[in-house]
């Protein structure tokens, strides 16, 4: 696979995953309240809506690109071009990671708010 078009790959990933955090169902401490499901949809649609995560997956990949290609181009026997893509991948991947892990957060926080015991 020629590297550009695996760079132009990486936007589409994140994007896939993005929704992940968001879908969380979170544990509870005890039974579910009557409003829990209506609650649990409301707050993960909040999650969800969060796009400056995307933003920040995407900066880190964009990121990540500029730091492999310096490293591939001072690598004696390196290439910018694949240090780029290694280094896409892993801030992409990185970023990813992160925006999930904040939409999980943003659940649990917004369904404590709203008064369900949340266990984690």
């Amino acid at each position: 696979m020629k590297p550009i078009l695996f760079l132009t790959l990486i936007p589409i990933a994140l994007a896939a995953c993005a929704d992940s955090g968001a879908n969380y169902t979170p544990i509870l401490d005890g039974a579910p309240s009557a409003a829990f499901a209506s609650d649990l949809e409301a707050c993960q649609r909040l999650a969800r809506n969060q796009g400056q995560f995307d933003q920040e997956a995407a900066g880190a990949a964009m990121l990540g690109a500029g730091a492999g290609a310096l490293l591939g181009a001072a690598d004696e026997d390196g290439d910018a071009v694949s240090g780029a893509v290694v280094g896409a991948v892993a801030g992409g991947a990185a970023g990813a990671v992160d925006a999930n892990d904040r939409r999980k957060a943003i659940v649990v926080e917004c369904l404590r708010g709203r008064g369900h015991r949340v266990a984690g």
